[in-house]
């Protein structure tokens, strides 16, 4: 096996998430050659990769990807941490220049853009990787061989609450914007209903009893799995428990009633994810193909009456 460094570039370098992708490189024993983005207050780098060049204009950065291969320099690897709405371009982009892509959740906002790319993964050669980090949790993984272990036919009853505050300039920014993030139910929640689909099976059942551009809720059937869900960066949103500690994100995951704890341990995971795809054995674009189609639907959903099999935290807005 070959074990030589490979050569990364990184589009969306100035992004939060961004500096897990920078540890993850460099913990993999990895070069990052160049990193894009349009935000120059990218001091971070030098944590990491201060000899690696940096650009503020995508054609300056094509350019320079162009000069690397002529020179005999391949790049191996393109990390996307874009806006979401830029990251099928992005990878189409990578592939292009005959490197596989790690991309960030969500892969891309709709369906048929994993048609497209799987199409040009076949023209190209090159693999389309998605980041599920929660696929490699510990808990996440014990939770699922319990359920793969329980009497089939069961229902599992779940509960899941996430509610991250973000003030002000969350709704200004391109995540406020639902064309470019996809709303609050693809920017906060992908990653949650690609985690309940991997353990619990294929959406049977997908009702949106609440959709504004702060929050969301709503009600899935999975095969083994009943789900009431509730998400969102309203502040208000906060039980006042976690309000009066001085707390700004409430998680809870209840599972027939347990809870499931795993707000520990995400340090790792994207390094983790790396050392697997660097293996071969990374999750490809198909195994997104679930959540986004998932997201899709609720983005797109006429909200219907607040009755039934509904989260209790939307009691107040039961009107």
């Amino acid at each position: 096996m070959n074990t030589s460094p490979k050569n990364f570039g990184l589009i969306g370098v100035a992004g939060y998430i961004a500096e897990r992708h920078l540890k993850a490189i460099r913990d993999t024993g990895n070069v990052l050659l160049a990193s894009l983005d349009k935000f120059d207050s990218v001091g971070k780098i030098d944590n990491y990769f201060p000899g690696s060049d940096f650009f503020v204009e995508f054609e300056r950065f094509d350019r320079h990807f162009d000069k690397l291969k002529r020179g005999g320099t391949r790049i191996d690897y393109v990390s996307i941490c874009s806006p979401n709405y830029l990251h099928d371009s992005h990878i189409r982009f990578a592939l292009r220049h005959q490197a596989d892509a790690i991309c960030e959740k969500p892969v891309v906002l709709n369906p048929w853009n994993i048609d497209a790319l799987e199409e040009i993964e076949k023209e190209t050669g090159r693999r389309i990787y998605n980041i599920l980090q929660l696929r490699y949790h510990p808990r996440i993984i014990d939770l699922k061989k319990k359920i793969e272990t329980a009497p089939s036919g069961k229902k599992h009853e779940i509960d899941l609450a996430y509610i991250t505050s973000r003030g002000n300039w969350y709704q200004i920014s391109w995540k406020g914007d639902i064309n470019k993030s996809g709303g609050v139910a693809t920017n906060i929640g992908v990653h949650f209903f690609d985690m309940l689909g991997w353990i619990f099976g294929k959406v049977q059942k997908n009702v949106v009893h609440l959709l504004e551009k702060d929050k969301a809720a709503g009600f899935l059937e999975l095969e083994n799995a009943r789900v009431r869900w509730f998400l969102s960066i309203d502040f208000n949103d906060l039980p006042e428990k976690e309000k009066s500690m001085g707390k700004r994100t409430y998680r809870n995951i209840t599972v027939d009633g347990e809870g499931v704890e795993f707000s520990e341990g995400f340090g790792e995971l994207h390094t983790i994810t790396y050392q697997e795809i660097l293996k071969g054995n990374g999750f490809g674009i198909e195994a997104a193909r679930q959540s986004i189609e998932t997201v899709y639907l609720i983005r797109n959903a006429t909200p219907s009456l607040i009755k039934g099999d509904y989260h209790p935290l939307i009691n107040k807005y039961n009107v």
